[in-house]
């Protein structure tokens, strides 16, 4: 049966064939060096948050207008953001290359290029707009939608000296993940097949993990569904390392605030 993942799938196939990812010079950033996501994860010493700048969802519809792009970056960094997370993807997300742009020229951030990643051109795109880190989707792979297989496509980012955050939804998926190259192993608390969404897929899967010790060879990163201090005192307990956190942030009236509320949650 069909889901929303096949689409999405779908829509990054035809994305790419329309030459969106064909960029301009003036879209190409030069190199600069930035921290690791993975290492300032780590090294963190109060809750990492990675804040996504997404303007809408496909669950949501239009979470937020068109605003000056850099000076929410710029609030976002003073809110406490161990990291921004970017959407690019244009057709469910509003994304945009050209705003992923704007905010790596404005705040010295690890930036995570958020989008459907089936193919190399994405993350040729994603090192020459000066991203730091791209998102891979384990079930698109299974599903077929992928140009090359998991590894190569974590070594083909890697070559381009990007981490990669691998995203699971399912305990079959996480532990696999956990043998793969990877940096960094995301849980995905929503459901791509359905939309709903629900903190205790990351609970749950952690809980089963045997030994422990397996969980301190990725830095694992908890996804979606994240409202507050409550669900950081959850999922922290139960193992995870960071939160990835989009719709909770962009819906506030005062993102900084709200933002600041979670990082100092612990």
């Amino acid at each position: 049966m069909k889901d929303f993942l096949d689409k999405l799938g779908r829509a990054a196939q035809k994305t790419i064939n329309e030459g969106y990812y064909n960029l301009g010079s003036d879209e190409q950033l030069r190199h600069t060096s930035h921290p690791s996501l993975q290492k300032c994860i780590r090294e963190e010493i109060h809750v990492p948050i990675i804040a996504e700048v997404k303007l809408s969802s496909p669950s949501l519809g239009r979470i937020r207008e068109n605003e000056n792009i850099e000076q929410l970056a710029t609030s976002l960094k003073r809110g406490g953001a161990v990291a921004l997370s970017v959407l690019t993807e244009p057709k469910y997300f509003s994304g945009s290359i050209a705003r992923f742009t704007r905010i790596r020229e404005n705040v010295n951030l690890p930036l995570l290029m958020k989008d459907i990643i089936i193919s190399p051109r994405q993350i040729d795109t994603a090192a020459a707009i000066g991203a730091d880190a791209i998102l891979l989707i384990q079930a698109l792979f299974h599903r077929g939608y992928c140009e090359l297989d998991l590894n190569q496509m974590i070594d083909y980012a890697h070559a381009l000296n990007l981490e990669v955050l691998l995203e699971t939804h399912t305990e079959e998926e996480f532990t696999t993940a956990l043998d793969t190259p990877t940096n960094l192993v995301g849980i995905n608390n929503r459901d791509l097949r359905s939309l709903q969404v629900d903190i205790q897929t990351t609970i749950k899967i952690l809980q089963k993990i045997r030994p422990k010790a397996r969980l301190e060879t990725k830095v694992i990163v908890s996804e979606s569904g994240i409202t507050g201090p409550q669900d950081i005192h959850k999922l922290r307990q139960n193992g995870a390392q960071a939160f990835l956190v989009g719709s909770t942030i962009m819906k506030a009236p005062h993102p900084e605030e709200t933002l600041r509320k979670m990082v100092m949650a612990i």
